[in-house]
């Protein structure tokens, strides 16, 4: 990172960022053309879940190509200054890599849409079967990350 002070290292403040952001920015690469898809999602023990329908070009470029790269912020302000130059945002940012693994199992497929749901919402949820089968989940083992706060 150019700005080293400005990198987040500590594990605890990445969690907190990843806790608390609402959308994950899933990069994939489809041979020479990136694609960026914004998705809801959990995150759990350097894991992170997600869930869609079952087909998709997400899906096409994940099976083709299982790496990946994140993103997430949260605290993200404007801070206007008196001239165009003296401009900024503020923010706290998380961006890493891994390899998107698709859930075929019910148990564990259930099992991760919990994870996916209490990122957003308190309680216990039910799946039903047939919901559970009509949809694709997959995670992201992230093999490593990086902070960054402005």
């Amino acid at each position: 990172m150019r700005r080293s002070e400005r990198e987040i290292t500590d594990p605890a403040v990445m969690e907190d960022v990843l806790s608390r952001a609402t959308v994950c920015r899933l990069g994939l690469c489809d041979d020479e053309q990136p694609y960026v898809v914004p998705m809801n999602f959990g995150y759990e023990n350097r894991t992170l879940y997600f869930h869609s329908a079952t087909e998709g070009q997400k899906l096409d470029i994940l099976r083709r190509n299982n790496r990946v790269c994140f993103q997430v912020d949260t605290d993200v302000e404007i801070v206007v200054g008196d001239t165009g130059c003296n401009c900024r945002t503020r923010y706290r940012s998380v961006i890493g890599f891994g390899r998107a693994t698709f859930i075929e199992d019910p148990a564990e497929k259930r099992r991760a849409l919990a994870v996916l749901m209490r990122h957003y919402a308190s309680g216990t949820f039910v799946f039903p079967d047939d919901a559970v089968a009509k949809t694709c989940v997959f995670r992201v083992d992230v093999t490593r990350m990086t902070g960054k706060q402005a």
